[in-house]
């Protein structure tokens, strides 16, 4: 019975937070595909027609996987920091963690909350990419799972910004900081194998960098990195992030006074 509970809860934050995104549509799913289409338009078509091919491919075709990527990361971060700050401002998170739901549902529920969000964006943009470029997929194994890990990795890394966030600027501290220019020196645009040796290896420490590259040889076939290796530290950096983010709301760190 106590196993149903916590599932009807499970349930009802995921539901909260889908009809939450889809209720304001037009600032949270209709903005993406607007912002990707002008990439794909000046990048893509203007810029890449000058630039010609990277790694045996047309450069529109080449940043299309990191531009899909991109938009993935972004919401899948965003709903989860907006949302989850916003019940901590308004102290009803305090109400979660006092019942008797399990605090893995509770993370569990907002987690993929943006992990749906990030997932349909994604899909947004790759249909808006097939307007520019012929999309051939890979490896479909290898692009659901990064795509999902991706997300969830990002859904959790935006819980955690807004537990240690005080005020609401505070949660846009990370992306525009951190999160936008690891994503942009995240060979989305360019590959690595161009950069000097120092930038090469000083890229290396980039983890966005293996996510994307991980994406691409998904849809491409090829990557500038070891596809193994990548999958393996995507794996590594979502347990370690989710058990951090379990630990902090375990303990109310951030949240209860």
């Amino acid at each position: 019975m106590f196993e149903r509970q916590s599932l009807i809860a499970l349930q009802s934050i995921l539901v909260k937070e889908i009809t939450r995104y889809f209720r304001i549509w037009i600032q949270t799913l209709l903005p993406p595909a607007i912002t990707m289409s002008l990439y794909f338009v000046i990048f893509g078509q203007l810029i890449g027609a000058r630039v010609g091919e990277m790694s045996g491919v047309s450069y529109i075709e080449y940043i299309t996987p990191g531009i899909i990527m991109m938009s993935v990361i972004t919401n899948s971060y965003s709903n989860v920091v907006s949302s989850f700050f916003s019940a901590k401002f308004q102290r009803s998170i305090e109400e979660m963690l006092v019942s008797p739901v399990p605090t893995l549902y509770i993370l569990l529920g907002y987690v993929l909350g943006g992990v749906t969000r990030g997932i349909l964006t994604g899909i947004i943009v790759t249909l808006v990419a097939a307007q520019f470029v012929e999309i051939n997929i890979h490896h479909w194994g290898v692009l659901i799972f990064v795509v999902l890990m991706t997300s969830m990795l990002f859904a959790t890394g935006g819980l955690v910004n807004a537990i240690f966030a005080k005020k609401f600027d505070d949660i846009s501290i990370v992306p525009t900081f951190i999160l936008t220019p690891l994503t942009y020196l995240g060979g989305v645009f360019y590959s690595i194998s161009l950069l000097p040796d120092f930038w090469y290896k000083l890229s290396m420490f980039n983890p966005v960098l293996y996510m994307v590259n991980a994406f691409r040889y998904g849809f491409l076939g090829f990557s500038d990195i070891n596809i193994t290796h990548a999958l393996i530290l995507i794996s590594a950096f979502i347990i370690s992030l989710f058990s951090l983010a379990y630990y902090l709301l375990k303990k109310g760190i951030g949240i209860r006074a």
